[in-house]
């Protein structure tokens, strides 16, 4: 079985900055030196028959003055076929941001950018100047990665807003905004919410980011929910390697995934097909 990753960070602490990975920087997570070390794609090790054909990178706090850096540090050091997503600030005034994207699309591999909203979701996105930016994402044919919490209903009407008067800019949800048993009525009301707009699509990962032990049980309840409000083609699984470390094996994350009780034509959708199309592979 062929799969796709979409969501996945390589560091190389040599030639980055990464000052999130650094024990004086937040998140102050106990367990955060485990992963601050130097990790190449040769570190992506699945057993026979699951064979990698190719991942999107996100960025990871390379360099956010000069986000290209890490784009060409990625593809003058990668060999399997990837896509990437850049840093982007999007709240530069309008000259800096379209001269960023200028710089930033004449990398073959750039097929969108992030900035993280996480708790200033509901400022970021009903600040003009951002609405203003995402618009020309979508004019240059960029995704816009979203990272927030499904239990901020604001935000959430914020980005519904968004993708309704912006159909053409695709929209991809990390992490599936973070469901938890804390905050599950409202992240069920959050997908609803989302999955109306056509040009939302949804990435499963980052279970780790809210419980190093969660259970699997958990996982396979949200991936079910996701499949149900948006449908098995706008629905991808991730690693979000190497944080998936925290909790679990890369190799291990991918086995259960793949064993997934669902029909082959919607697996092969949620681990390859998805990814392939979204993230523009062909």
């Amino acid at each position: 079985m062929q799969i796709i990753d979409p969501h996945l960070h390589l560091f190389d602490l040599r030639l980055g900055r990464y000052d999130w990975l650094k024990p004086n920087f937040p998140p102050n997570w106990p367990d955060k030196h485990l992963i601050c070390r130097d990790f190449a794609s040769e570190d992506l090790t699945l057993p026979s028959p699951i064979q990698l054909a190719g991942f999107v990178h996100l960025e990871a706090g390379f360099d956010n003055s000069h986000p290209w850096r890490e784009i060409e540090w990625l593809e003058s050091s990668v060999n399997l076929p990837f896509r990437s997503v850049a840093f982007a600030d999007l709240t530069l005034p309008a000259a800096e941001f379209d001269a960023l994207l200028h710089t930033l699309t004449q990398y073959s591999s750039v097929v969108g950018i992030r900035h993280i909203l996480d708790e200033q979701a509901q400022a970021l996105l009903s600040n003009p100047q951002v609405i203003r930016n995402l618009k020309q994402l979508a004019a240059k044919e960029l995704h816009f990665e979203v990272q927030l919490s499904g239990g901020d209903l604001q935000a959430i009407n914020h980005l519904v807003q968004i993708a309704d008067e912006n159909p053409s800019l695709v929209l991809v949800i990390n992490h599936a905004a973070f469901p938890s048993p804390d905050n599950w009525q409202h992240w069920l009301q959050a997908t609803e919410l989302m999955a109306a707009c056509s040009n939302i699509v949804i990435k499963a990962s980052g279970w780790e980011m809210t419980d190093r032990q969660y259970e699997l049980t958990f996982a396979v309840q949200v991936m079910n929910q996701l499949i149900a409000c948006f449908g098995k083609q706008r629905v991808m699984l991730a690693s979000n390697f190497p944080l998936c470390l925290l909790s679990k094996d890369y190799d291990e994350l991918w086995q259960e995934y793949t064993m997934l009780s669902v029909d082959a034509d919607t697996l092969a959708a949620l681990v390859h097909d998805n990814a392939k199309r979204i993230y523009r592979f062909d």
